[in-house]
């Protein structure tokens, strides 16, 4: 049976972003690599969005790039501009496809549907599939959306519709996310922050059609694409290993409050090629406990009232665009952070900071 020096235990976002990262820094030269995958191929599945606050290895698979975003809620509507840090959306398929070009010239790179087609007692590996049943009745940001394609010129593509919370909330936390590729194509999704096993949420394509008809106003529309998806908006139980890490929404590279995970990955990626030749020793990677703190109390309010959180939310976007970019994507300083909480309701974030889980 097989043995190989690494183990990419799935071959998703996090498994190959790190193949990849380890594949163009010449870390695989004099290694092997084994990538578990269960799939048959890969085709377009998922869009990937963040604000670009780092630099990242996929400019040529991103769809789009906005310097302009809005949130709208019964309280009224805000728009922000940011030229400095970009929204950008890529294209899963065009992301497999360049990372499995590059990968299929390595011989030293294979990939297995089953990881009992291998040996691993003297392999290194990175996992990136949770290791527990994930808790359905926890909350979780669960969504599903479709790129949709009309005759006419009718979106504005230079402006995203980040949240619209203008719909029926059932006693959760509800928006609808536009994001205009084109004057005539735009990727329309509904996105809930709400346990995971109420069925009475999941009716999605009866929401997102009524979205598009009635406050898009659009009757005739293609549907070119469609994709869902559910983030456990908790940290999953690790167990340390001496020769194991944990990567991807397994390894908590998930930003709790915002679903937001592609960059993370991108970074953590980095800092394991970084460490590639001493991995057994490196320090576990974090984007910062603060984060974590500021999460939990945040999801504690999102938990005890869902009926606040569009104001919550539209006082949050009310602050400067860089200063809720940065502190969305885990870049912010001390002083950005205390401009973010000053504009919270004091009281309720207050109960929140000392209520036990």
């Amino acid at each position: 049976m097989n043995e190989f020096d690494y183990v990419i235990i799935g071959g998703g976002c996090a498994g190959l972003s790190l193949a990849y990262e380890l594949d163009i820094n010449n870390k695989l030269d004099n290694k092997t690599l084994a990538i578990i995958e269960p799939r048959d191929e890969y085709k377009r599945d998922k869009t990937w969005s963040f604000w670009k606050v780092v630099n990242h290895s996929f400019d040529d698979c991103v769809i789009k790039s906005w310097n302009s975003f809005s949130i709208n809620s019964s309280s009224g509507s805000h728009e922000l501009k940011t030229e400095k840090f970009p929204y950008q959306s890529i294209d899963s398929g065009l992301y497999y496809k360049k990372i499995n070009t590059t990968l299929s010239k390595n011989k030293n790179i294979q990939f297995f549907k089953n990881i009992s087609e291998i040996n691993t007692n003297n392999s290194f590996i990175f996992n990136s599939v949770p290791e527990q049943i994930m808790d359905k009745s926890k909350l979780w940001q669960h969504f599903q959306g479709v790129e949709i394609e009309v005759e006419k010129s009718i979106f504005d593509d230079e402006i995203i519709n980040l949240m619209d919370f203008n719909c029926d909330q059932k006693n959760n936390v509800h928006f609808f996310y536009t994001l205009p590729f084109t004057k005539n194509k735009a990727l329309v999704e509904t996105t809930w922050l709400s346990k995971f096993n109420d069925e009475s949420l999941k009716d999605y394509d009866a929401q997102i059609e009524k979205y598009i008809k009635e406050t898009l106003g659009i009757k005739k529309y293609k549907i070119n694409f469609k994709e869902k998806g559910a983030i456990p908006l908790f940290y999953p139980n690790l167990t340390k290993k001496i020769n194991k890490i944990n990567i991807g929404s397994a390894g908590c590279m998930t930003r709790l409050s915002t679903g937001y995970t592609f960059l993370n990955i991108q970074e953590h990626s980095k800092y394991i090629r970084e460490n590639i030749d001493n991995i057994e020793n490196v320090k576990t990677y974090t984007f910062g406990k603060k984060y974590k703190f500021l999460d939990i109390i945040f999801l504690r309010v999102l938990k005890e009232y869902p009926e606040k959180m569009p104001d919550i939310f539209l006082r949050m976007f009310k602050s400067k665009a860089h200063t809720i970019v940065k502190f969305l994507s885990n870049k912010s300083n001390i002083l950005e952070d205390l401009l973010i909480i000053l504009k919270m309701p004091k009281w309720v974030f207050i109960k929140a900071i000392f209520k036990n889980d």
